[in-house]
């Protein structure tokens, strides 16, 4: 990732962010700027940063009068199975770049910090964590929300910074803040995508050269099913169909789901009517992928 800087607020000083892996030194550190009157931004990360996670991070500087990030592989919200061990960490170079954001602290607790002996809480969300990821991923969103307003009660964010990449974990997050009364602001901001198209996520790097050409066909799937809304298709049969075709042109891609739902509450739609988010989530190969977009149809 050359040129960062140009991402950010012109005037950014290269400054290393104070890393801490206590969470209650955290704490600490943030309620005394808290009480000078300073407001706090936090975007949640598993690291192995890359421009859609810095787009949230320069949201928060340039928003916030105190811009945190989190890096934490959280082991809780991966299944037996699943890639926790070979997860990529880069803490270095995820800390150079923060630098170069001008981004304040890093909060990288170990596993032990945050689950420490005798751990034994969770935090269940219905209705939307139930479906497509819920379905496919049993105990993921369970994870998700328990790390999360751990996040929230260690950092204590006046707003928290999230990618529309992961839609439905938004939906999770902002369903827990509402039904638990967090005192904090969810904003969700767009999917940042590579020239080719494929939207950025750290697991893009498992994929060979051969299976990152086939990714595409997530993004091109959607772009047929917005191209499609916008012509005055509203059958969702229709659009379900001509995504399967699209992606099926993969010799590896395997469709786990697709789904249009109302972006609020993310019940399936069987005609499109008013705004709507199309979900995919389709292995390539051994990597399994997400991706989605908002379509309004046009009046």
């Amino acid at each position: 990732m050359e040129k960062i800087e140009k991402m950010a607020t012109s005037g950014n000083e290269e400054l290393k962010p104070v890393l801490i892996t206590d969470p209650e030194e955290m704490r600490r550190r943030l309620n005394e700027l808290r009480k000078e009157g300073k407001t706090v931004g936090l975007v949640p990360t598993m690291g192995a940063l890359h421009y859609g996670h810095l787009s949230l991070a320069i949201a928060a500087k340039n928003e916030t009068d105190v811009s945190v990030v989190s890096i934490f592989v959280n082991p809780t919200q991966f299944a037996p199975g699943e890639d926790f061990d070979k997860y990529p960490r880069t803490l270095d170079a995820d800390l150079e770049l923060l630098s170069q954001l001008g981004i304040d602290f890093v909060f990288a607790p170990s596993a032990s910090a945050m689950y420490p002996a005798g751990f034994d809480a969770s935090v269940h969300i219905g209705g939307v964590a139930k479906i497509l990821e819920g379905e496919c991923r049993p105990t993921h969103f369970d994870g998700v929300a328990t790390v999360v307003l751990k996040l929230f009660n260690i950092v204590g964010p006046n707003i928290a910074y999230f990618g529309q990449k992961d839609f439905q974990q938004v939906a999770v997050v902002k369903k827990m803040v509402a039904d638990l009364n967090v005192p904090v602001e969810i904003d969700m901001r767009p999917i940042i995508r590579e020239k080719s198209g494929l939207a950025m996520s750290s697991r893009n790097e498992y994929l060979s050269a051969e299976e990152r050409g086939q990714a595409l066909v997530l993004s091109k799937a959607l772009e047929k099913a917005e191209e499609l809304i916008r012509s005055g298709v509203r059958d969702v049969s229709a659009l379900y169909d001509e995504m399967k075709r699209v992606i099926e042109t993969a010799p590896s891609a395997k469709i786990d789901y697709i789904y249009v739902a109302d972006p609020d509450s993310l019940e399936e739609m069987e005609r499109v009517a008013g705004n709507v988010v199309i979900l995919l989530a389709v292995r390539v190969g051994a990597t399994r992928l997400i991706d989605n977009r908002i379509v309004e149809p046009q009046r």
